[in-house]
């Protein structure tokens, strides 16, 4: 059983989908009700993944392996390290708490709405613990369809259809190059198992080459700057639940992806671009950080500040050092966590007045004392105050940059303070001040279902920023294994 859990985690969210089709469009509750436990179940089952998990060893675990055109030497190959187990487990934590953030917000085509979270889940199980290239891009890509419909379809907004379309081609485009890249290296190696390719030996010219192409492509998903122009207008119209994911998951795709393969593969592309990827790094974590201070919209607010928070990542994993990559890894998980929070506490207020704008919000604290403890709580973990998870992370990258480049480390630390700025001023409008009755007459609390939606994330969040230590242990290992190549 312990060599099929992958298999399981894989299935289970598909069993759930296959339900569903035979459940009647109109009996919503029952269709919430199997999506939830279907879900729940998942992340139990990834429990024991982490459980079962042995710290002590670099190899791959719970590997599973089937034929697929096994003439050309391509096969399902699946197994986890301590790296790909932590965004596993981000995953199945993180969609239970989407699905009952949609629970009363989908009126329509809520059994399509649900079958594409359940998908999505399964897709991205297989992402994280793929060990094939060409089933790493196979599922890479297919991410793009239930979100692109879940924006397109369930927006919020009139755009929606081109905010769909532009996530969609965007991150589509930048993958042709991966897909060629992957071309490449079979006819050069004669698999596409990515153990035997890392242990193979590709010239500096060719190393240079590939890893271009997979840059381009994992960069657009980041987003880095300037790939950044689809995220803002994605989150903005998409539904809670789809920035949730969104912000929460699909972003990490593209810093998995630069761990696992542009830097696990071509080491010596990856030392050579260095010097690129911390000056586009910088970039954005300055540039978005002072974009997000003009910004009017809540949505746009986090999303021009997931941009920032994803440079110190980037920043992180090209500091070539255990400190930066492990700080990296803290920051992404961190992310997760309180950036689909903010999301949350803003899908809060959208559902109740229907707006999202700054400028209709005063005083809030006066009349919504729980939101606004909750609000100003993962406020305070964004920019990165000390004993959240942000520190932990921001810290661990600061310090494996400084030991590379001080100047760097410099500029990028200015991207903590204009962190705070935007933080504590989105706070101060929305949470005090004078009470803002014109717009808006009457104030509705947080309920018992978006407080329990709430409540695990501000656990996570201390739990990582005051005992790291229980993460650092479950990934140690593998990231000294990609190290060692350097």
């Amino acid at each position: 059983m312990y060599n099929s859990l992958i298999s399981l985690l894989i299935l289970f969210p598909i069993c759930g989908l296959f339900f569903l089709f035979f459940i009647p469009e109109k009996q919503t509750m029952l269709i919430k009700m199997v999506a939830l436990i279907t879900s729940l179940i998942t992340f139990i089952l990834s429990l024991f993944l982490w459980i079962l998990f042995d710290h002590s060893t670099s190899r791959f675990q719970f590997t599973e392996y089937v034929e697929w055109l096994w003439s050309y030497n391509m096969y399902f190959f699946f197994g986890v390290d301590g790296i790909s187990l932590m965004f596993i487990l981000l995953t199945t934590f993180l969609i239970p708490l989407c699905i009952l953030a949609s629970w009363t917000s989908i009126k329509v085509s809520v059994k399509h709405y649900y079958s594409y979270f359940l998908l999505m889940e399964s897709l991205l199980i297989c992402v994280f613990s793929s060990l094939d290239l060409i089933i790493f891009f196979i599922f890479f890509e297919s991410i793009l369809i239930p979100m692109y419909l879940i924006i397109g379809f369930w927006g919020s907004r009139t755009r929606k259809i081109k905010a769909g379309y532009q996530f969609f081609l965007y991150t589509l485009i930048g993958s042709v190059l991966m897909l060629l890249a992957i071309f490449m290296i079979y006819f050069e190696v004669g698999t596409t198992d990515y153990q035997l390719i890392s242990n193979f030996f590709f010239s500096d010219r060719r190393q240079i080459l590939l890893w271009l192409a997979f840059f381009v492509s994992f960069a657009i998903k980041v987003p880095m700057v300037p790939f950044h122009i689809w995220l803002p207008e994605a989150h903005v119209e998409a539904p809670t639940a789809g920035s949730v994911i969104l912000a929460g998951i699909l972003l990490k795709m593209g810093t998995y992806g630069l761990l696992r393969f542009s830097l696990s593969l071509f080491p010596e592309g990856s030392f050579y671009f260095t010097p690129l990827v911390h000056t586009m790094s910088v970039i954005a974590v300055i540039y978005t950080s002072l974009t997000t201070l003009r910004q009017i919209d809540l949505k746009k607010i986090i999303a021009y500040s997931s941009v920032a928070h994803m440079g110190f990542v980037t920043l992180g994993l090209f500091s070539l050092n255990i400190q930066g990559l492990e700080g990296s890894l803290i920051i992404m998980l961190s992310h997760g966590f309180v950036s689909s929070a903010l999301f949350l506490c803003i899908g809060v207020l959208y559902e109740r007045h229907h707006t999202r704008l700054v400028k209709y919000y005063s005083g809030i604290a006066q009349v919504l004392p729980l939101f606004s403890i909750f609000f100003l709580f993962f406020s305070m973990a964004n920019l990165g105050f000390p004993g959240t998870s942000s520190f932990v992370g921001e810290f661990l990258t600061l310090v494996g940059v400084f030991e590379n480049n001080t100047f760097v480390t410099f500029l990028a630390a200015t991207g903590m303070v204009f962190g705070a700025a935007y933080s504590l001023w989105l706070c101060n409008r929305i949470l005090f001040g004078v009470l803002n009755t014109e717009y808006i007459p009457q104030y509705i609390e947080i309920n018992r279902r978006e407080f329990f939606i709430l409540l695990p994330l501000v656990i996570c969040t201390i739990w990582m920023g005051v005992y790291p230590e229980i993460f650092l242990d479950t990934m140690h290992i593998s990231v000294s294994s990609i190290l060692s190549k350097f």
